[in-house]
């Protein structure tokens, strides 16, 4: 039998999240990984967003994922919404790519861009990192069977062909822990032993198929490295085409699993379907060769209704799954891993109270992954490319409660809580205020207006509202952060909101609170002027949004006027 202090069922970016930065935080810990297949393995999921790229830098693995040359992701390519004209989202929010020498450290630009990866070789580098750290990384490990009674589980059954997998779980092949974490992906398998349902709050059912490709041209190519992925929009599906490697490409098609049904037509028919009738993707792959194997998966959004229990927690898609149109997928599987790492170490500290740490953990990523998937709803149902499907879009529309003009769907978008995943930063899913509004255009048709140049005096507005905390994670602790609540809103007390709210205490011209943030960022935090600028501003938009600021006009005081340039 192996005793050991947390095991990890899977290998994936989750499972070697959670490893690694419990050895990086607590090196005495004895941290097992169980992983049922060999690295390398194939495996779809190859967009990463800007969050990942700095736990990568906390895990200690920036380097060794930089140096296999992946691409640099700066944005995203589009071809969806109104129209059919082709447009763009950046992570370098008023600034250009520049061009450098790779491998390159995290530092400057590459702190807000992001990887496009090969996942048999990226999974491999972080699960030979948590092994170098001093992880127990025991591969072809199959978990047959869990022990459990009522929510506590009491061990593992484990089989395996290989000797030294055997040698390290003895003759019996049990593994017993302080703590079990779930990281099998879909499979959930401890989620399934312990009978946790599952709820789908969303009418998206879709299935992808994808193939690689062999020396496909670029979209688009930026300095050294850098380019955008390309997501095109046909009358019933949507394709991606992703460089991986500077030879090689993911190319994969999303569709609806009923329409893949009614059509009649094998997987290989329409995958070749799509392919020839986009002609950006067509041109792009005209001197490309295909890998030999198309693979098909289904993506049907879901959420787990637990994520913690009694010594056990949920990491990656096991906790639940969002659309890939937003390339949410890594995002949620490393941030969910890090965060129940975090909370693994602040439990075994064993100052603050154990049931509010996984409350909060739970509650929190839920928040993000069913937000992801509205998210999801929201880009679908405004797709009027989609002529086949306008009753399957309609029913999207419907779950997600949504009003499709420009004006009313960034405020539903706005006050779906920006607060909630980047504490301190006024941000929704993948996407500050600023580049929210952005898209907003493209998939509506005209410009949001900011909500914070149709007035100028201003008071802060707490009615119903309570003193209350919500969690940081930060550098493996999981801090209490004073907020104020009101409902499902929250106010963080930090950052750019402390700022903000302290303004009010000196002024109620909307002018003068904005030149006191800034500055205040500017002198305490040491933050540039511009960045400092557009930070506040999309504070004070949240707040005013989510109904934080009460506002009046006086037409003989200037208001906040905001132009592109600042955004």
């Amino acid at each position: 039998m192996l005793k050991t202090d947390v095991a990890i069922i899977g290998g994936g970016p989750a499972g070697s999240t959670v490893a690694a930065l419990l050895k990086k935080y607590k090196p005495s810990l004895d941290v097992t990984i169980l992983e049922r297949e060999k690295f390398p393995r194939e495996h779809v999921g190859e967009s990463h967003t800007p969050a990942i790229s700095a736990i990568l830098d906390e895990m200690g693995v920036w380097d060794k994922v930089e140096a296999e040359n992946f691409p640099i992701k700066i944005g995203a390519t589009f071809k969806w919404g109104a129209t059919k004209d082709l447009w763009d989202t950046d992570f370098l929010q008023g600034d250009q790519f520049r061009d450098e020498p790779r491998p390159a450290k995290f530092v400057d630009q590459r702190t807000r861009t992001a990887f496009q990866v090969d996942r048999g070789v990226y999974d491999k580098v972080l699960l030979d990192h948590a092994r170098e750290l001093g992880c127990r990384v025991l591969e072809e490990a199959h978990v047959r069977s869990i022990d459990h009674v009522d929510d506590s589980v009491s061990g593992l059954n484990v089989t395996s062909d290989s000797a030294e997998v055997r040698e390290e779980i003895g003759e019996d092949g049990r593994v017993e822990a302080r703590f079990y974490v779930d990281c099998t992906g879909e499979i959930g398998i401890l989620r399934r032993a312990l009978d946790i349902e599952i709820e789908a709050p969303t009418a998206l059912r879709n299935i992808a198929f994808y193939q690689y490709w062999q020396d496909a041209k670029w979209a688009v190519s930026l300095g050294i490295g850098g380019t955008r992925i390309q997501i095109m929009s046909l009358d019933w599906g949507w394709l991606w085409f992703i460089p991986i490697t500077p030879s090689r490409t993911s190319v994969g098609l999303v569709l609806p699993a009923e329409y893949y049904k009614a059509s009649g037509k094998t997987v290989e028919e329409l995958y070749h379907e799509a392919i020839t009738t986009e002609p950006l993707i067509k041109d792009l792959l005209t001197t490309a060769t295909p890998e030999p194997e198309i693979y098909a998966t289904k993506d049907w959004n879901f959420v787990s209704k637990r994520l913690a229990g009694k010594n056990w927690f949920l990491a990656g898609d096991s906790c639940g799954f969002a659309d890939p149109i937003l390339s949410a997928g890594m995002t949620l599987a490393h941030t969910s891993g890090r965060k129940a790492a975090f909370t693994i170490l602040e439990i075994m500290r064993g100052v603050t109270k154990e049931q509010w740490l996984k409350d909060e953990y739970e509650a929190g990523h839920s928040t993000q992954i069913r937000h992801h998937m509205q998210f999801a709803d929201f880009w679908y149902s405004s797709n009027g490319q989609f002529t086949d499907l306008k009753e399957y879009c309609q029913d999207i529309a419907e779950t997600a409660g949504l009003t499709l003009a420009p004006e009313e769907a960034f405020r539903w978008l706005a006050t779906g809580g920006f607060t909630l995943d980047e504490p301190g930063v006024a941000a929704a899913l993948t996407y500050r205020v600023s580049g929210l509004k952005l898209v907003a255009v493209h998939l509506g048709g005209s410009v949001p207006e900011w909500e914070i140049s149709k007035t100028n005096i201003w008071e802060l507005n707490y009615e119903g509202a309570k003193e209350d905390k919500f969690v940081r994670y930060l550098k493996g602790r999981v801090l209490p952060i004073p907020c104020m609540k009101r409902g499902t809103k929250t106010l963080p007390l930090i950052d750019s909101f402390k700022h903000v709210v302290n303004a009010f205490k000196r002024h109620s011209e909307s002018i003068k609170i904005l030149e006191d943030s800034v500055n205040a960022m500017i002198a305490q935090d040491h933050i540039d002027p511009q960045d400092a600028s557009l930070l506040a501003i999309e504070a004070m938009e949240t707040m005013m949004l989510e109904g934080w600021i009460s506002a009046t006009a006086d037409p003989t005081k200037p208001f906040i006027k905001i132009s592109e340039s600042e955004i």
